[in-house]
């Protein structure tokens, strides 16, 4: 079987769009046969499919999650592939309205508005303080100065039990006074749990979990990751959030065509 696929790098989180069409139910075989595919360094796989609400184009991740990074990635894709477009309107899995993703193709930068956090909650888990952040279709548990791994990832895990209808969640390992972070996400339906090299919607979580506390203005700051650098910023008004971004680099390669 031959598909043909791009490869995007927003900020090391390494995505492949899977270019031609491919039924709901093959793809998370598909996209787990790309990942196993070593010369691609793939983290997760998404699929491109017609618009249905207008918009310039519309990706679905192979778990149905939503993803911050892929999806300003394939704001930059639409983006270049509709004659250069500074800004897309695009619809992706797991968000229930078209997303907006600002384009700069000149500086190679994206940035894409967020889901705003439906509740923060404080919590002891695995030994440790820590900030469990629900996005809507994901949430991350954002834990600060504990030494990423998985025993704590396994230890934390059942308190995602607890919130109904998440396509993924993560534990964040967070550096306060640095900035540095270690995502450590899973995705059930498309059977993965990856070490990524950034984290679009775990950035913002850090941002959201920072800035409460700061009742007015936005925050912002970037958050240095294993294999690249996510800005992440939270608009605060009266204390709640009113608006989220991520941004950051994004390279985008030539289509190539694969065989499976």
């Amino acid at each position: 079987m031959k598909v043909t696929i791009l490869r995007a790098n927003p900020a090391g989180n390494i995505t492949l769009f899977v270019l031609d069409p491919v039924a709901r139910e093959k793809r998370t075989e598909i996209a787990s046969r790309l990942m196993e595919l070593p010369q691609l360094q793939a983290e997760q796989v998404g699929f491109l499919c017609p618009p249905e609400e207008g918009c310039v184009g519309r990706m679905e991740m192979a778990g149905g999650e939503f993803c911050g990074n892929a999806t300003r990635a394939f704001g930059m894709l639409m983006a270049k592939e509709n004659g250069g477009l500074s800004q897309v309107r695009v619809e992706v899995s797991g968000c229930d309205h078209p997303v907006t993703v600002d384009v700069d193709l000149n500086a190679g930068t994206s940035r894409s508005e967020m889901p705003l956090p439906l509740w923060v909650k404080t919590i002891e888990a695995g030994g440790a303080t820590g900030k469990l952040v629900h996005l809507g279709g994901i949430a991350h548990l954002v834990v600060e100065n504990v030494k990423p791994s998985q025993d704590f990832f396994d230890q934390v895990e059942p308190v995602f039990a607890d919130i109904p209808g998440l396509d993924a969640y993560g534990v964040i390992f967070l550096e306060p006074d640095t900035g540095k972070m270690t995502p450590l996400v899973k995705v059930p339906a498309a059977n993965t749990l990856v070490w990524e090299g950034s984290c679009g919607s775990g950035s913002l979580a850090c941002a959201v979990a920072q800035s409460e506390g700061v009742p007015e203005g936005e925050f912002a700051r970037d958050y240095i990751q294993p294999a690249g650098v996510v800005r992440a910023t939270a608009v605060r008004s009266n204390g709640a959030v009113t608006a989220a971004y991520i941004g950051g680099p994004v390279i985008l390669d030539p289509p190539i065509v694969v065989e499976l």
